[in-house]
């Protein structure tokens, strides 16, 4: 059954308060706000902590700030440290420049079922488009479905079906291929997963440093530990802001461990949840 108690969103950052600011603001305007707010920052600067500090003044639900010092890309401690700030049995995974539609968090609960993950997709943006919604604080949420159309037609989005069809929750929660995903398509900007099958895997792996496959290796290792795959598309998208690419100097080898590990079968992170506890 869906989660009754207070879901637990935590939201990856470092150093963009403005595109920090506008998911957390689109966050405050949910349908179902019995969620609160993790903001898992790895490392950012001081403006970010004073965005987060105004933007915790005018929350409407709890919003927390976990902060670690800035030693590289450390995304999988971040995201454990959120965990282990979060109170709810069930954790939403939303990166800092991924706007949520107004229905994201009652999308996510509704489509909640032990045993299963929900990997959520995400609509690019241009950089146009990202720069308009950060300057003019334009809600893309909030934009009508032709508004929507006009964006994909000039090449502002990169898909738009989505924003206007919804399939039926059914087939999701029951569906033949829930045993057959792929886990290179599954990213932790957009994922839901109870904290007991977080807790079993023991979290994301921290041995995981520089840019990418940590989420990738979280997923293989739930799925190893028998946690299968809900479908969120056509109901959980965000919209993703542009930005410039990150350096990608680990993404081989990052890769090269997930590869690795397919056929092993490993469930535990080697560095992870438990590593925190004293």
């Amino acid at each position: 059954m869906p989660p009754a108690r207070p879901l637990s969103l935590v939201i990856t950052t470092y150093d963009r308060p403005d595109a920090l600011a506008a998911v957390v603001r689109a966050c405050f305007m949910q349908d179902d706000k019995n969620f609160e707010i993790i903001i898992a920052d790895d490392g950012s600067a001081a403006n970010t902590a004073a965005c987060i500090e105004r933007l915790a003044r005018a929350s409407p639900v709890p919003l927390r700030h976990v902060w670690q010092p800035d030693q590289g890309f450390r995304a999988a401690m971040a995201r454990n440290r959120g965990i282990l700030a979060a109170r709810g049995d069930y954790i939403v995974f939303l990166d800092g420049d991924c706007i949520p539609q107004r229905d994201f968090i009652a999308r996510h609960r509704a489509l909640a079922r032990p045993g299963r993950l929900v990997s959520g997709s995400r609509i690019l943006m241009s950089e146009a488009l990202t720069r308009r919604v950060l300057d003019d604080g334009i809600d893309v949420a909030a934009a009508s479905a032709l508004t929507h159309l006009h964006w994909r037609m000039g090449g502002h989005i990169n898909k738009v079906a989505q924003l206007l069809v919804r399939w039926p929750d059914i087939g999701r929660r029951s569906g033949g291929n829930a045993r057959r995903f792929n886990w290179r398509r599954i990213k932790s900007c957009n994922l839901a997963v109870w904290r007991s099958d977080l807790e079993r895997v023991n979290g994301f792996d921290e041995s995981f440093t520089g840019w990418g496959y940590e989420d990738s290796d979280l997923v293989l290792r739930l799925f190893h530990a028998g946690v299968l795959r809900t479908d969120g598309a056509f109901a959980t998208e965000v919209f993703h802001l542009w930005h410039r690419e990150a350096g990608r100097d680990r993404a081989g080898s990052n890769r090269q461990e997930v590869l690795a590990r397919v056929e092993t079968g490993i469930t535990q992170a080697v560095k992870g949840l438990r590593d925190h506890v004293s």
